[in-house]
């Protein structure tokens, strides 16, 4: 094994598949070792390259065994997909892994510290519970539909569906009225829990130098520009700004063939969580810019919204953003508005 250079894990729950790779691509060993085998069996290993696919746990691996000397490389896994030879196991799995990282052209994940993945771990928290309030509400509303009480949509309006609770005239069953002020209580703790995590959110803007240069961006604020110091890779990752976007997911998707480019919807791929809260900050710029009535050809944002929908300038600013950030994020200094034309 002293001449393995690659060495592909399949990371699981227990037991872990390795595959060894010599310099000429030939198989140098197969094994499957435990869990708590795993680290002694590499710190025994002379130093090569560790490969794995960028899923459940592989940051914290990845840290442990760069600790033993190795090099280690995470792999997307819809990148280790197409070397999978026929059956679908954890032996073509493993051999797949090292099969990846041993291109020249391939792309890999950053392995992230300790510290980045507990402050994204506050912000995935954060959208957890505001999902479960969302469900919430759908669901208080969807019961006292059942009996004629409607209120308009928006978490602003469940105090019309609490009054309505309390209203003798709507003549509600007693259970129901017992387990609608069930959900409302739920409801004001999600909402307190969900206040915290916010005010968590924009400490760590506050206290993070990226983010608080982030924040200078217009439609970038506290939430957003924490969740991308903390969820984004490093900026050396991509060589340009329309790289970092089209990881986003904010270009559009091509179905290019025989020199004819055909461009359709945005890709949606890369982080979601980034590209939605970045699409969100730019539809309020661009509702801000539409109340303000800014005249036509004084600006890009008003010549976009004098000629297209709101949603796809959105989507088009958030591009723009994107790029932005990534300039910001990989050269430093501050944003610096353009000047009026």
């Amino acid at each position: 094994m002293n001449n393995t250079i690659i060495i592909g894990i399949d990371l699981a729950k227990n037991v872990f598949q390795l595959h060894g790779m010599r310099a000429d691509g030939s198989v140098a060993f197969r094994r499957k070792v435990s869990r708590a085998r795993l680290l002694p069996f590499l710190a025994e290993h002379p130093a090569c390259l560790v490969a794995m696919e960028a899923c459940a746990s592989a940051h914290y691996w990845g840290r442990e065994i760069g600790k033993l000397g190795h090099e280690v490389r995470l792999i997307a896994p819809q990148y280790v997909k197409p070397f999978v030879k026929r059956q679908k196991n954890d032996v073509a799995d493993a051999e797949a892994i090292a099969e990846a990282a041993s291109r020249p052209t391939m792309r890999f994940v950053a392995v992230k510290s300790a510290e980045k993945q507990s402050q994204a771990m506050v912000f995935k928290t954060r959208d957890l519970l505001m999902a479960q309030r969302t469900q919430t509400i759908n669901a208080l509303r969807g019961h006292l539909a059942e009996y004629g009480v409607i209120a308009p949509q928006g978490p602003q309006n469940i105090g019309q569906l609490a009054e309505a609770l309390d209203d003798p005239e709507t003549s509600l069953p007693p259970a129901v009225v017992d387990l609608g002020r069930e959900l409302l209580n739920h409801l004001a703790t999600l909402d307190d829990r969900i206040g915290a995590l916010s005010e968590r959110v924009k400490e760590i803007a506050r206290t993070d130098e990226t983010a608080r240069r982030l924040m200078a961006i217009p439609g970038i604020g506290p939430i957003c520009a924490a969740a991308m110091a903390a969820v984004a890779p490093p900026p050396s990752t991509f060589t340009k700004g329309r790289d970092f976007a089209a990881w986003l997911g904010l270009t559009p998707k091509q179905n290019s063939t025989g020199g004819k480019t055909r461009l359709g919807k945005t890709s949606k791929m890369g982080q979601r969580d980034l590209r939605r809260l970045l699409i969100l900050g730019a539809m309020a710029v661009v509702q801000r810019a539409a109340r303000r009535g800014a005249t036509a050809g004084s600006s890009w944002l008003a010549r976009m919204l004098a000629r297209k929908p709101k949603m796809l300038v959105a989507v088009a600013l958030a591009n723009k953003i994107a790029r932005v950030a990534w300039a910001l994020m990989a050269s430093g200094g501050v944003y610096q508005a353009p000047a009026a034309a």
